[in-house]
């Protein structure tokens, strides 16, 4: 780098600092848009690092057209965030080939700014705000080096005075986050292009897939000092599986079950009240704790998301009317044991729970079918565990994969290979009672929570994923039933979950450490959490918050307006102070000399000028005022010597104390004293 050009250092740090950009944003553009980005940021780097010349203007021309054709093909559109994107990257980098003056790159430092804020319409994870804060200071590094266009100055300093300058804007920054209103839709969390969790429909092994990724889903903790109900009764509702077709269970669509006159009553204890801080989900439904109340049809709108609202459905889920695509922080309760999941009689809502495929299955209808002869569906369900008990069943993560070799995927698993995860053991039960003319449906959710605590919080992953089953009986209604308790009961219980095997990092972190990973996760969603809560999560309610406990009474939006009048008021004279201080000279020494001639003009030596130093002044005192100026010779010397003599350098406070005594020496050699003058009194003095 040292043998480099000004030029090519400064632009091959460009060219890195644009790569760190764009990084965050190559899984989310199109596969050819992300190869050719690369390519071009590479010739970029073959160019200057050879002091080689710019390729053509039409060249460029004939590529920029490509990509908006491509562009085209690929999203349908050119106006839109995904195609907007696609572009804006694209011509970032198609603008370094085309870099001639430092107009041009300064056209490159905004457009990597406004490439930075896109990064929060896709995520607003910590690690995301750290990026962005390394990328900001690498462009404002670029631009203060594009202001500086002599010499060869180092990269340091211009990373430094980047870094300085930020801070001065901190102040302000701080100030906005905390008073800026938070009222929709001027206000809000973008969402993300993508959640996590559970879908809407299942095949075999989906759940396991799922059952395989330790990311965080939701956190919850109990309010008013009540405690979570044991593990094996922490359940999380989710999707409802009713339509199966002999290979996929799916939700049926809201208008295709009919609601039942009275689906819902809330049990004898208290109910238990809770928050939650939910993570975007795939689906549009929101997971909450079973049983909550609320009858189908009804409503829920979210105070914290103005335009998300919720609707019960037939089968008691939370239906969203548009996908999850942000945090939420919300507060909701539940009856652990006791409820009562309706309809109690037959009603026209059951038949979907009924209906089995034609044809498939033949072998488990048959056995359903003999097992359940005089029995009830309570009775049914305990044979059916019993069987799983009893007979050698596995339960795995990895059965796989079945139907391959024949339809019948049910009987395959029942009869044959015997070897499966939760949502295998649900599908069977399910298909033998309804088998036997039970309706029965498959619930996924997540079942249980981390055994340690984060900050107060239960944390729930994706390996908690899980699906059981519901079925009804008459009288009593639908009643949750889990056919995992009966092959892993410590899997419901005690929530020990199957693991799959650990990466390659982790791997080896196990190999100096076993607990090393799970330290090192603790920490980092520890770190997360207090991201979401105090800033992802500031919202009307906290900013009130903070107004009360600055002494305001009435904590509202004519309180927050007085605030921003303030904040701005104080910025102002802060602003002012700070200009009027920096319009004084604050050099200790340069002051010195200052005062140094102020007291030689009064006592009379009208002819020493501030541009003369000190030996000067001693040779004028010996014109003005003979053998009575030797004293004052002899310490305006020693005031030369010590400014700019090859003395040892003086910490602050020993030049302070220096500075002291040669004034007071200074006033005893005057021929008149100065007793209206104090000595120098602080380090900058």
């Amino acid at each position: 780098m040292q043998r480099l050009s000004r030029d090519a250092r400064d632009t091959l740090f460009l060219v890195g600092v644009v790569a760190m950009t764009v990084a965050p944003h190559l899984l989310r553009i199109p596969l050819w848009a992300g190869a050719s980005l690369l390519l071009l940021l590479g010739w970029r780097v073959w160019l200057a690092w050879g002091a080689r010349p710019l390729p053509n203007r039409w060249l460029l021309m004939l590529i920029l057209a490509s990509a908006c054709a491509a562009a085209k093909i690929s999203h349908g559109v050119l106006v839109g965030r995904d195609a907007g994107l696609t572009l804006v990257t694209l011509l970032m980098a198609l603008k370094l080939l085309e870099m001639h003056k430092r107009r041009d790159a300064f056209v490159v430092f905004f457009l990597g700014f406004f490439l930075v804020l896109t990064q929060f319409l896709h995520s607003q994870a910590l690690w995301v705000a750290l990026w962005t804060v390394a990328t900001v200071w690498g462009l404002l590094t670029s631009l203060v080096l594009a202001q500086m266009p002599l010499g060869q100055p180092h990269l340091k300093i211009a990373a430094r005075e980047a870094a300085r300058t930020t801070l001065y804007g901190l102040p302000v920054m701080v100030l906005l986050f905390l008073l800026f209103p938070r009222m929709a839709p001027l206000w809000g969390v973008p969402g993300a292009s993508a959640g996590t969790g559970l879908s809407d429909q299942m095949e075999f092994g989906q759940v396991a897939t799922l059952a395989s990724d330790e990311a965080v889903n939701l956190r919850l903790r109990t309010l008013d000092n009540q405690r979570l109900p044991p593990l094996q009764q922490v359940y999380f509702r989710g999707p409802v599986l009713t339509d199966f077709d002999g290979l996929t269970w799916r939700a049926l669509p809201p208008s295709a079950v009919p609601l039942p006159p009275e689906a819902w009553q809330p049990g004898p204890e208290p109910a238990l009240r809770y928050e939650m801080l939910v993570e975007p989900q795939r689906v549009a439904l929101l997971p909450v704790l079973e049983h909550g109340p609320g009858q189908p049809g009804e409503r829920w709108q979210l105070p914290n998301a103005p335009n998300l609202s919720l609707r019960r459905s037939a089968e008691l889920s939370w239906i969203a009317n548009r996908p999850i695509t942000e945090r939420l922080r919300l507060e909701h309760q539940a009856y652990a044991r006791g409820s009562r999941l309706g309809p109690f009689e037959e009603h026209a809502s059951l038949r979907p729970a009924r209906r089995l495929p034609p044809g498939l299955n033949p072998r488990m209808t048959a056995w359903a079918r003999e097992q359940a002869q005089g029995r009830s569906p309570d009775k049914l369900v305990a044979v059916l565990f019993a069987h799983i008990r009893h007979e050698p069943f596995r339960y795995t993560l990895t059965p796989g994969v079945y139907g391959e070799l024949s339809p019948h995927l049910i009987d395959e698993f029942w009869f044959d290979r015997r070897a499966g995860f939760c949502e295998h053991y649900a599908a069977a039960t399910v298909v033998a009672l309804r088998a036997a003319g039970v309706p029965a449906r498959i619930v996924t959710g997540y079942q249980g929570v981390d055994p340690q605590l984060q900050d107060g919080w239960a944390v729930v992953r994706n390996s908690h994923a899980h699906a059981w089953i519901e079925y009804w009986q008459p009288l009593v209604g639908w009643q949750r039933a889990d056919p995992t308790a009966a092959v892993a009961p410590e899997r419901v219980e005690r929530g020990i979950r199957l693991s799959p095997p650990p990466g390659a990092l982790q791997g080896a972190l196990d190999a100096i450490d076993p607990t090393l990973w799970a330290r090192m996760r603790r920490i980092g969603e520890a770190l997360d959490l207090q991201w979401q809560q105090w800033v992802l999560g500031y919202a009307r309610d906290q900013q009130f918050d903070l107004l009360r406990r600055l002494g305001f009474e009435e904590a509202d939006w004519t309180a927050l307006g007085h605030a921003v009048a303030i904040a701005i008021g104080s910025l102002a004279l802060g602003a002012l102070a700070w200009m009027r201080w920096r319009a004084h000279e604050h050099n200790p020494w340069v002051r010195l000399h200052q005062r140094t001639l102020q007291a030689l003009q009064r006592a009379g030596l009208t002819q020493a000028q501030p541009h003369q130093a000190p030996l000067r002044w001693a040779a004028l005192a010996g014109q003005h005022w003979g053998a009575r100026a030797a004293a004052l010779q002899a310490q305006l010397a020693q005031l030369e010597q010590r400014r700019y003599g090859p003395q040892a350098e003086l910490g602050p406070w020993q030049a302070l104390r220096w500075r002291q005594a040669w004034w007071r020496g200074l006033q005893r050699s005057l021929p008149r004293g100065l007793g209206d003058t104090p000595p120098p009194s602080s380090p900058s003095s």
